[in-house]
């Protein structure tokens, strides 16, 4: 998978630290006393950390694909780093791979391109190259750094935002928002709760009630409940509820058809899994795998608040995978990268072929998107906050490390449910106000650029 390179490479600058020597301080009148103390501080800082081992060790992976050779290279910070850190990193980035036989030179005189990418998950820094010789296959190498400090920071230089769009507040628990019409905003809206599934539409400025459907079960409700709205090619949508599964009628007024029903629940919203470039103009469809993803589903426990694990179709080799929250994929150009938040709080990576296991310090809800952005695919994943209140950040993965494209948007009070919507290119989070008590849900929106 391809990241899109949104700014080039700032250029190399011979940085060296400040070695001057105080000689005879005391001559030296206040003014130029402060002067002195600034840059010798200024240096320091940048000489606070030694970039120089994971400079040199990712020049190594990198001329071990290009060799010695003619090739363009950019270079973009996408990291909470300082502008001075960064231009530091570049520096010594490029020395590194001069020093190891790299020459500079303009795309269109190079027989290999290299685009790196600093950027960062919770817990280190990760710097990313995408390799690219003739018409080979893209080969990408990394090298991570641990972080120091705490959690991501926040900054100017993400190459995405993330933009909510409140949609419905109610005193009872919803467990999912279907925008069934929307110009510049939602104007038609379904809210799925514990007892019905309510339709309302934007009139004069409020949301007016269109219809509510009761949802007919037998058994008691887990404690824990979720469901979940789907879209439908002929009727309007479907609900799944713990052993429950419902249909609209396809004529008007809507009618809810619900029966006791073990099937398993859609993993991907139908538009993921359907060839429709135009739906994805820009970067995401043009510069990205042409792979979508298969429509999986899994067995949802009836009694329980998440999934068996069992998997229909199976992905690759694996027809089960750990018992899990929430599910997510990305494609890549020969396989699908599945990402399954398990219920022993890691997240499974499953190619097909193997499962690697990490803990990122996510929470539970997982959604994919498909956007014009940057690679194309981004992974929208919850963090726990203080206090229960929870944030949510995209994150792309140009391998198996997550590399963070957003900054994250806070929410005041806990997540509790992140689905991704039909169309696949936003998503549907709730959470519970901790201030208010009551349930809100919120559209989940990706903007380019910075």
């Amino acid at each position: 998978m391809l990241i899109a390179v949104y700014n080039s490479g700032i250029p190399e600058a011979n940085l060296k630290p400040v070695t001057r020597a105080f000689r005879s301080a005391s001559i030296l009148r206040p003014s130029c006393l402060l002067i002195l103390f600034a840059t010798l501080g200024m240096a320091l800082h940048a000489g606070a950390t030694d970039w120089s081992g994971p400079e040199q060790e990712l020049a190594r992976k990198i001329v071990a694909v290009t060799g010695p050779g003619a090739v363009a290279v950019t270079i973009e910070n996408r990291s909470s780093l300082a502008r001075r850190d960064a231009e530091v990193i570049q520096a010594g980035l490029r020395g590194a791979l001069e020093a190891a036989g790299i020459r500079f030179v303009k795309s269109e005189q190079a027989a290999a391109t290299v685009a790196i990418v600093l950027s960062e998950n919770p817990t280190a820094y990760v710097w990313v190259a995408q390799v690219r010789q003739g018409t080979a296959e893209t080969e990408v190498v990394l090298v991570s750094i641990a972080r120091f400090g705490g959690s991501v920071a926040a900054h100017d230089s993400m190459p995405i935002t993330l933009r909510k769009v409140p949609l419905w507040a109610q005193d009872d628990p919803i467990l999912d928002v279907a925008v069934l019409e929307e110009s510049s905003a939602p104007t038609h809206i379904a809210v799925l709760g514990p007892r019905k599934v309510s339709l309302y539409r934007l009139q004069g400025g409020k949301w007016m009630e269109e219809q509510a459907m009761e949802i007919a079960h037998a058994k008691s409700w887990p404690r824990d409940l979720r469901g979940r709205l789907i879209a439908a090619k002929d009727h309007l949508f479907d609900v799944y509820m713990p052993g429950v599964l419902c249909h609209t009628t396809s004529a008007v007024p809507l009618a809810l058809n619900c029966m006791e029903s073990d099937d398993p629940w859609p993993l991907v919203t139908p538009a993921l899994s359907v060839t429709n470039s135009s739906l994805f103009p820009g970067p995401g469809s043009g510069n990205g795998p042409s792979t979508v993803i298969s429509p999986t589903k899994s067995f949802f426990a009836s009694s329980r608040n998440f999934f068996t694990g069992a998997l229909t179709p199976a992905v690759g080799k694996f027809t089960t995978v750990p018992k899990f929250y929430s599910a997510a994929a990305v494609p890549r150009e020969k396989y699908t990268l599945w990402l399954f938040s398990a219920i022993d709080s890691r997240v499974h990576l499953i190619d097909g072929v193997s499962d690697q296991t990490a803990i990122p310090g996510w929470g539970s809800d997982l959604a994919n998107i498909r956007t014009a952005c940057g690679a194309g695919w981004q992974i929208l994943a919850t963090t726990p906050g203080t206090e229960g209140r929870d944030s949510i950040r995209a994150y792309e993965f140009p391998d198996r490390d997550p590399v963070a494209v957003s900054a994250a948007i806070d929410f005041p009070g806990e997540i509790t449910a992140l689905w991704t919507e039909p169309k696949g290119d936003t998503a549907v989070a709730v959470i519970k106000n901790q201030e208010t008590g009551s349930y809100e849900a919120f559209q989940l929106a990706v903007a380019c650029g910075q």
